[in-house]
């Protein structure tokens, strides 16, 4: 048997993989997860705000969880969040979390709490941080009460802000500022979401799609 002195697969080139696109929501999706929490209890009240920012801002699941009462600046509709690298950003937030957030502060949390104190802004029944666990519990209650039938996690709405945002005319950079990127290649994912996007319009209204 010949023995090769050279391994002719080291011509060969590597197949390319792509990298996989995140799975986002529609707006109405979202919306109608989001308006699933039933606000006439406290719970429900800190359900909405969690669903709120976590597409308003684009927050992570950490990030949101770990949000203190002094990160959150209802004078200046700011965020402060500390994100991946301990690094911190500002992060704004619209009309819609600015009610959620109110609501939550003046007739969720406080009877959530009853006397008891945290400094944490989201807490659970017995007045501690609420979990990551805890809180996938109320993404997948929400879910399924929505009639969403797709895969959802905390995840998905951070997705769908970035994506929803870039689909609206929002610039690259400012997205990846938004969401806590170090590097804009992590960002360009989205650019990939919404060519798909742009393809799939094209297939439902061009005369020869």
């Amino acid at each position: 048997m010949k023995v090769l002195s050279n391994n002719p697969a080291f011509e060969l080139e590597l197949l390319k993989v792509g990298r996989k696109l995140p799975s986002t929501l529609s707006v109405e999706e979202v919306s109608a997860i989001i308006e699933s929490a039933d606000e006439k209890t406290p719970l429900g009240l800190r359900d909405r705000v969690c669903l709120e920012l976590l597409y308003a801002s684009g927050l992570r699941i950490s990030e949101l969880l770990n949000l203190k009462l002094i990160d959150v600046a209802m004078d200046t509709w700011l965020l402060s969040v500390i994100g991946n690298g301990n690094k911190q950003r500002f992060v704004p937030f619209g009309k819609k979390a600015g009610q959620a957030i109110d609501e939550y502060l003046n007739h969720g949390r406080p009877l959530i709490l009853k006397n008891r104190s945290t400094s944490f802004f989201i807490v659970n029944v017995r007045g501690k941080k609420l979990s990551r666990v805890g809180f996938w519990k109320v993404m997948r209650k929400y879910r399924i009460k929505a009639g969403i039938k797709k895969r959802v996690t905390p995840h998905t709405f951070r997705h769908s802000f970035a994506t929803h945002l870039l689909e609206g005319g929002a610039d690259l950079r400012a997205v990846q500022e938004l969401l806590g990127h170090a590097d804009i290649s992590t960002t360009q994912i989205y650019t990939h979401v919404d060519r798909e996007y742009l393809k799939e319009i094209h297939k439902l209204y061009h005369p020869r799609g």
